[in-house]
């Protein structure tokens, strides 16, 4: 039941920011919306940003599933950004709101949780020292982040020469970029 609520109250702080642009999102807007107590509210979250955490901790666990799914680092790292690129609007919107910075650190955090568990799968902590693999992982975080920060229509005509771009980077092979 606790999960339902959670969800209900996630769902109506998105409506708010998708359908009814909402820029400043506040608890009352929220309990409004899906017409609870803020009592309620503030029995399933802290605040606004500890319910962005939650949100984003759920899709994450079956985003990495799905990502798992597809078999293969490069299509798993294509799916990655297909799924960032689609989502680029709405996470626009959600940074337009006064929780800018909370939205900011938590996208980042969840990037950086993608690329460990993929290098948990790859076994790179079998090859690299813990402060080398979380330099690398940090390093490629904030790169894909600075990708999707300035993404444009061009990018995504180019998405699949992108990820194996950024694959080959990541895995540490060399690649050859054929001039027209």
């Amino acid at each position: 039941m606790a999960i339902d609520m959670k969800k209900n109250i996630v769902e109506a702080a998105k409506r708010l920011l998708f359908e009814k642009n909402v820029k400043k999102l506040t608890v009352t807007n929220i309990v409004e919306e899906c017409q609870i107590t803020r009592q309620a509210f503030y029995y399933h979250f802290e605040d606004v940003p500890d319910m962005v955490r939650w949100s984003l901790e759920q899709d994450t666990e079956q985003f990495l599933q799905e990502i798992q799914a597809q078999g293969d680092a490069e299509k798993g790292l294509r799916y990655f950004f297909l799924t960032a690129v689609n989502a680029i609007s709405h996470v626009k919107k959600g940074i337009q709101t006064n929780y800018r910075d909370e939205i900011e650190k938590l996208l980042e955090q969840y990037i950086y949780h993608f690329f460990e568990a993929a290098a948990e799968n790859r076994k790179m902590h079998q090859i690299y020292s813990r402060s080398e693999l979380q330099f690398i992982l940090r390093y490629h975080s904030q790169a894909v982040m600075g990708l999707l920060r300035g993404w444009t229509s061009d990018d995504t005509e180019n998405l699949n020469e992108i990820v194996h771009m950024v694959y080959l980077l990541m895995t540490g092979e060399r690649f050859h970029i054929e001039k027209p």
